[in-house]
């Protein structure tokens, strides 16, 4: 993969389809990186330039040293951008990477077309489920994903998926600095009172089974983003419904992108 860098930071990045096709760039959950959208790209990538990168902490960008925000993040995909010399561009952001195109669409307005969200929200996480990413942060550094990878891939992608390739991936990373990416995700702030600055053409997939982060978030959500043209409920699927039923996702995704992002 080619990289990009800034702020001290070599970020991996990579694109698929014609050069001269609209862009959309999608960004990755946590705990994932930007393989998770080879489905939805192998569907995507004959009408547009598709670019994935990998974020903070994750994929082959790795692990960073320093603290950071999911404001720091939009910040580095705009960079990517920069890097690019691209003017313009669509997002597609899946839980974390919702966070990430959320902000990066408030931060810079103009610079985008249409954002599709997936799996993600506007406000912050429960005490519990902050309390639940603790103990894992704990528990990476005392073990790496060892005691944890198994039960991680249930939660992200049901018990249907065949998901030996990311365990895999969790079981190679380091443990060492995963406390910032979990920082950013508990710490982050709640952007629902900012919403409707979105203005963008947008669209909201959410899976009905996901366990964590509720489809309730999700409608509320494409209730509140001003120019929101679709809510896709995703029947029997849990928090990555692009990757396990990409099948569903892909023609309402690709009607959306042929229609707003060009």
């Amino acid at each position: 993969m080619p990289f990009f860098e800034r702020d001290g930071i070599r970020f991996a990045y990579d694109e698929f389809g014609p050069s001269g096709a609209p862009v959309v760039v999608f960004s990755h959950g946590f705990l994932m990186d930007s393989d998770m959208f080879q489905p939805n790209i192998a569907t995507l990538s004959n009408e547009f330039r598709c670019v994935v990168w990998d974020q903070r902490g994750f994929g082959a960008t790795g692990a960073v040293t320093r603290k950071f925000s999911y404001w720091d993040s939009a910040l580095d995909l705009i960079a990517l951008l920069d890097h690019l010399e691209v003017a313009s561009a669509s997002l597609v952001g899946m839980s974390q990477g919702g966070f990430i195109s959320m902000r990066a669409a408030l931060l810079e307005p103009d610079r985008f077309r249409a954002i599709a969200l997936i799996s993600t929200r506007s406000d912050t996480d429960s005490e519990a489920v902050q309390q639940s990413f603790e103990e894992l942060k704990a528990e990476w550094a005392r073990n790496g994903a060892k005691n944890v990878a198994q039960n991680m891939s249930a939660f992200l992608f049901g018990p249907e998926y065949g998901a030996s390739e990311w365990v895999r991936k969790w079981l190679n990373a380091g443990a060492d600095h995963f406390e910032h990416p979990v920082n950013a995700l508990v710490s982050r702030d709640d952007i629902t009172p900012r919403l409707g600055e979105i203005t963008h053409t947008s669209i909201v997939f959410h899976g009905l089974a996901d366990p964590a982060i509720s489809p309730e978030c999700g409608k509320a959500l494409a209730a509140r983003l001003p120019n929101c043209k679709d809510l896709v409920l995703v029947d029997r699927a849990g928090h990555t419904p692009n990757l396990t039923h990409a099948d569903i996702v892909n023609p309402p995704l690709r009607d959306f992108l042929l229609r707003y992002a060009r």
